[in-house]
């Protein structure tokens, strides 16, 4: 049987595998897609798997995950969650429509949907509706406006027409609704490094410091909370979506009492799109 400790940092590693971060609605400039396959790790100890695919054309986006337990993670838990997001493409701009989340133990079930305009949350419910907490910071109307979703907002946009990948992709930062919590990111640069993919992506990215701050829909008192608020060492590398000037999560890392967490894409076989020629007579 794990810890408690162990269990929060567990839930700390799934939860900041899926942070997003995104530096303002611009543009999406051109079209490509993504096929991405992921694995999370423990102190070097594989605990998860995941897939992660997106499709960006002239005036629609879509994009899905799927992850599970695995490993020695498995063998105490298994569990499995699925993620989707669907929208826009307004002026070169990815504007969000609908989000969905769900995930699935030993123990329950859980989903998530929301729907979005411009950035508002128009509306959305969790099946089956959690009990009311009053140590939870409730989430107000004001809290709503202005966010993203978290599948959108992990595609990165870098505006300008210089290369993407540079010091100025992490000088960003969003606030984030994810059906549950109100929470915002900063990126700061730390680095760039060059990657290799098992399969597909060969090249640089551009690694930021990332920061977590609360805002609502939170209890203050739950140790992954308080870990995250604390931490100085989380980080993300980023990677070029081909065709477009969006960035996505090639390695997310954060350091754990129990070893370094780490999500590391392990396929990224990335293509541009060609634009759709209008039809003539």
């Amino acid at each position: 049987m794990l810890s408690r400790r162990a269990r929060w940092l567990l839930a700390a590693l799934a939860w900041t595998c899926g942070i997003a971060v995104v530096s303002g609605a611009q543009p999406a400039s051109a079209q490509g897609k993504l096929e991405a396959q992921y694995e999370a790790t423990l102190a070097g100890i594989p605990v998860g798997r995941g897939a992660w695919n997106i499709e960006i054309s002239d005036d629609q986006f879509t994009a899905s995950a799927v992850g599970g337990t695995a490993g020695l993670l498995k063998s105490f838990s298994s569990s499995s969650g699925t993620g989707s997001a669907q929208g826009r493409v307004v002026n070169g701009a990815l504007v969000s429509t609908n989000y969905s989340a769900s995930t699935t133990t030993s123990k329950k079930s859980e989903a998530i949907h929301m729907v979005l305009s411009n950035g508002t949350i128009k509306e959305y419910a969790i099946e089956p509706e959690p009990p009311v907490d009053p140590d939870r910071i409730p989430v107000t109307e004001a809290h709503k406006k202005g966010v993203f979703d978290p599948m959108t907002g992990s595609m990165l946009r870098v505006p300008g027409t210089a290369d993407p990948l540079s010091p100025d992709a992490c000088r960003g930062s969003a606030a984030v609704f994810d059906g549950r919590m109100r929470y915002d990111l900063k990126l700061d640069f730390k680095r760039m490094e060059t990657v290799r993919a098992e399969k597909g992506y060969q090249g640089p990215v551009v690694v930021c410091a990332i920061y977590f701050t609360p805002v609502a829909g939170y209890i203050p008192d739950r140790p992954v909370i308080k870990y995250l608020v604390s931490a100085r060492n989380m980080e993300i590398a980023f990677a070029p979506v081909a065709g477009t000037r969006i960035l996505v999560p090639f390695r997310v890392v954060i350091p754990t009492y129990l070893g370094i967490a780490m999500l590391e894409a392990t396929q990224f076989i990335t293509t541009p799109t060609p634009p759709r020629v209008a039809k003539t007579n």
